[in-house]
């Protein structure tokens, strides 16, 4: 399947361009920001080519916990070379995409107070707005080079073939507190996405749903995981191993197994309950095909939640491939637990290559996970891996 493959959801010849102005932005954003780094900073900040192994393996590492993500720290970076950083990640993402990045990383001085400053992670503060990395794979401008950033609750991967942006998932952001009170209000990163999802479920009719529902209780966290590709019969992933490598501090991986134990005990699930919710090749859930008019609008409205987060010329091709009538048909949509605000819960989204997957469930339902995934095409492998045969001819 081929960048421009008419099945891909980006097709068309204006997606294409689109696709070519976003690649000139990222690489002339990269460029300034490799340009700003010292010998030693590089050797950290830059891996090699996406088209080696070694280098291969290591861009598809993914995490969302606060393990070390890979690359150069915000906080070892000056505050030139930190801005420069930041308008590198500001051109894989929409305006709003952006905000909602910047106001991820800020929670971590938020949850480091609600934790009462103790835990450590083996670090001198655990809970740090600085500990969010950035690495480029290959140069900036090569036929295929590719960029992550990531830290707690955030993670984004981006890859450039032929001077046009090819893949922009795994797509992960996540929010803990999910709401926090500010005075005359509240701060809620991704409250847009449990509302519209809310607001779907609740307006099915009871026999639609009986045909979403995934389980009456909902997961303690999202199916898929940080999981380099997602294949039927996965189900979620412990908290275990979701961390780059072990802990050296045996205290650290009694913390983990702890959290990981109360939030099985939370949710109540058994194997068998895990069984239930396991991805699926035919997606679980209620089709859109089996929705009215309003409720297809409310789907649609919570896709966009999700693929606008990409730049606006990304983002304004996918709207415009779920408009098509037959694509959207494909889209299933699921729920498991309570639809009452502040009560745990769970829901899934999947079509031919999509995934969308959200829980809030953890510290009393204030700890929310969402994740935009291209089932066939996460991280461009697809893409990647025709580059490599047409290279071979």
């Amino acid at each position: 399947m081929s960048a421009e493959s008419p099945s891909r959801p980006v097709p068309g010849a204006t997606a294409a361009a689109g696709r070519e102005r976003v690649a000139a932005a990222m690489t002339a954003a990269a460029a300034a920001w490799l340009g700003s780094l010292t010998p030693e900073q590089v050797a950290v900040a830059q891996y090699g080519s996406p088209l080696t192994p070694g280098a291969e393996a290591e861009r598809l590492k993914w995490f969302y916990t606060p393990t070390d993500h890979g690359g150069l720290a915000i906080r070892d970076l000056t505050p030139r070379q930190e801005s420069l950083a930041m308008q590198l990640v500001a051109s894989g993402l929409s305006e709003a995409g952006f905000a909602t990045v910047a106001t991820v990383m800020g929670l971590e001085n938020i949850l480091d107070q609600v934790e009462g400053w103790q835990v450590s992670w083996g670090r001198q503060r655990g809970r740090d707005p600085g500990l969010f990395w950035l690495r480029l794979f290959g140069r900036p401008g090569d036929p295929v080079w590719a960029w992550r950033f990531g830290g707690h609750h955030i993670s984004l991967n981006n890859l450039i073939v032929a001077g046009r942006v090819v893949s922009t998932t795994p797509c992960f952001m996540g929010a803990d507190p999910a709401e926090t009170a500010l005075l005359g209000g509240s701060l809620r990163p991704l409250h847009g996405l449990e509302h519209g999802a809310r607001q779907l479920v609740s307006s099915l009719g009871a026999r639609q749903r009986r045909r979403a529902l995934l389980h009456e209780r909902a997961v303690s966290d999202i199916v898929s995981g940080n999981r380099v590709t997602v294949a039927p019969g996965d189900t979620m992933m412990h908290m275990q191993d979701l961390w780059r490598g072990q802990f050296a501090d045996p205290s650290l991986a009694d913390l983990v197994d702890d959290i990981d134990r109360r939030a099985e005990e939370g949710s109540g699930y058994t194997e068998r309950d895990h069984a239930a919710l396991a991805i699926s090749l035919s997606p679980k859930g209620l089709s859109a095909r089996d929705m009215d008019a309003d409720q297809r609008a409310g789907l649609r409205q919570l896709l966009a939640l999700y693929t606008g987060r990409a730049p606006e010329a990304l983002a304004d091709a996918y709207a415009a491939h779920y408009a098509t009538e037959s694509v959207l048909d494909e889209v299933h949509f699921g729920w498991a637990g309570s639809t009452d605000v502040g009560e745990p819960h769970y829901y899934r989204v999947q079509g031919p290559r999509l995934l969308i997957e959200y829980d809030n469930t953890q510290r009393g339902a204030n700890h929310a996970h969402s994740v935009w995934r291209d089932l066939t095409s996460d991280f461009g492998l697809d893409i990647l891996a025709e580059h490599r045969a047409r290279s071979a001819h």
